[in-house]
């Protein structure tokens, strides 16, 4: 499978997964609002989510992916899958141990978590409720996680893509199912959460017996320690869970930091940071899982070439994708808020207060998915040390920003520390690829990409003029959700007349290229 075909298919269900995800949130605004009880929620729902990458996504994944990838070239599917059960073996037994341990200490680690929680009377209490319901989610999410490498290690990337979306419809279908039971519409979506893990398992499940993959529990541990294989994993993990320890730290204290920036503050960080994340979760996201196996085997049969072609191809279509997407979301802020997300509890000054985060994000939204592009060159070469050394020089830059800014913007100073940290994460991994030799920008790749830029501020000033002949002759069309909605449909629309003229001009797309690249098989 090419790679544009293999980010399209995780892309086009991510795409779909964010919607949906989109419909959770507003059902859960329309619930809670950026209350306390939301607040509260907001941090149960995170608490696992801080250690998924830890054990999903993360240290373990990147290591294994590729180590999997090499063994199908090498030694076929069944010895591959014996390395593989026993390697999610060992995954099940540690998270299941720290799945334990927190929920023993879980109010020490709201404690930890959540300091401004004291303020309000009963808040921690119930956010150690919420948090006990939620954890055993990262022991399932973790497996999934697992179950979905082992299919985008043999080019399945659907059914990964496609299991987010049962946990974003089970916590919809948790305000009919769960809430009209529970004592807080909080504790039905909690249990909401973990439900869907369970039923995100069963599904990849599927699909790895349709593949001809069953992974027997192995369930003698002292023989898969003294596996020569299963300590080579270790040895790649071990970095990649100081690195990847490192970046939760960092939103730990994210969290921390904007709990003391008053009631509502982690709401809003939260919705705005849910905006960024649907074009760095469908392209950034997109482009990681598809690019690490396909540059592990060409690296692998020491074809450098296509490894090379494979990276300029990713940096362009993730540039493609976000810059356009950012200049949107900075310029759409606040209707987009006010369409998705104002209703029920959630209120206007939240919109407002929300939409601000959501352009101080915005700014760094390329930053990011760029340097999710770059980032599985290291991993499909077994270096998992060196992101791990610029893990904590983004933990360092984030944390002053943070306790700079937030003095003076609060929670929106947050958000600015997080898109100056991807700046520096950018420059670390350009800089690092080019002096290992690994990948340096092309001069046709940078004049490329000078013109997606020039096309996408282009695009972002036509849409702002309309927005502001708007504003100029409806000056209270916020009011109205269907006036909202209107000036989206239309700026949308407008957005995309102006970017394709501009790109067509400037000959950024061929979309014979493109069609080309769906029935290709490599690169």
């Amino acid at each position: 499978m090419s790679l544009f075909k293999s980010i399209a298919t995780f892309g086009g269900f991510t795409l779909i997964s964010r919607v949906t995800g989109f419909v959770r949130d507003m059902v859960l605004a329309y619930f809670m609002g950026a209350s306390a009880l939301a607040d509260a929620f907001v941090v149960a729902f995170k608490l696992p989510n801080l250690f998924r990458s830890l054990f999903a996504e993360g240290a373990f994944t990147s290591a294994f992916v590729p180590l999997f990838s090499q063994k199908l070239v090498t030694e076929g599917k069944k010895r591959s899958v014996f390395f593989a059960a026993q390697a999610m073996m060992i995954l099940a037994v540690i998270v299941g141990l720290l799945v334990v341990l927190f929920e023993l200490l879980m109010p020490y680690v709201v404690a930890i978590l959540a300091p401004g929680f004291h303020n309000d009377a009963g808040k921690i209490e119930l956010a150690i409720e919420l948090c006990r319901i939620t954890f055993p989610f990262l022991l399932l999410i973790s497996i999934v996680s697992f179950q979905g490498g082992i299919l985008n290690s043999l080019e399945k990337f659907a059914a990964p893509a496609a299991a987010p979306i049962i946990l974003n419809l089970t916590i919809i279908f948790s305000a009919f199912v769960f809430v009209p039971f529970m004592p807080t519409p909080a504790h039905g979506f909690a249990l909401g959460i973990t439900v869907a893990g369970v039923l995100e398992m069963l599904w990849l499940h599927i699909f790895l017996r349709r593949a001809g993959i069953v992974l027997h529990p192995y369930l003698h541990l002292s023989k898969i320690m003294r596996n020569p294989e299963i300590k080579t994993l270790f040895k790649r993990i071990a970095p990649g869970i100081v690195g990847a320890g490192i970046y939760q730290i960092n939103m730990a204290v994210d969290t921390i930091l904007v709990s003391l920036a008053g009631s509502g503050a982690i709401s809003w960080l939260y919705y705005a940071n849910r905006l960024q994340q649907l074009p760095l979760g469908v392209v950034g996201a997109a482009i990681s899982v598809a690019l690490l196996p396909i540059l592990s085997k060409f690296l692998k049969a020491k074809d450098t070439n296509n490894a090379r072609t494979a990276q300029d191809k990713a940096v362009e279509y993730g540039l493609l994708l976000s810059f356009p997407a950012a200049v949107l979301l900075i310029v759409l802020a606040q209707p987009i808020v006010t369409f998705l997300f104002r209703h029920g509890q959630f209120t206007t000054a939240d919109a407002t207060q929300t939409a601000y985060a959501v352009i101080a994000y915005s700014v760094g939204l390329p930053c990011y998915v760029i340097t999710k592009a770059l980032m599985p060159n290291f991993f499909a070469r077994g270096d998992t040390v060196t992101p791990v050394k610029y893990s904590f020089w983004v933990f360092v830059t984030n944390l002053s920003f943070n306790i700079i800014l937030m003095q003076y913007f609060g929670h929106i100073g947050i958000a600015m520390a997080t898109t100056i940290a991807a700046f520096v994460s950018l420059g670390q991994y350009i800089c690092g690829l080019k002096r290992r030799g690994y990948w340096q920008f092309k001069k046709q790749l940078l004049v490329k990409m000078s013109k997606i830029i020039f096309a996408a501020i282009v695009m972002g000033c036509g849409v702002w003029w309309f927005l502001y002949a708007v504003q100029s002759y409806f000056p209270r069309y916020l009011t109205s959700n269907l006036y909202v909605f209107g000036v989206l449909a239309c700026s949308g629309i407008l957005a995309l007349a102006i970017f394709i003229t501009a790109a067509k001009i400037l000959h950024i797309i061929d979309f014979r290229e493109l069609l080309g690249a769906m029935r290709r098989k490599n690169v």
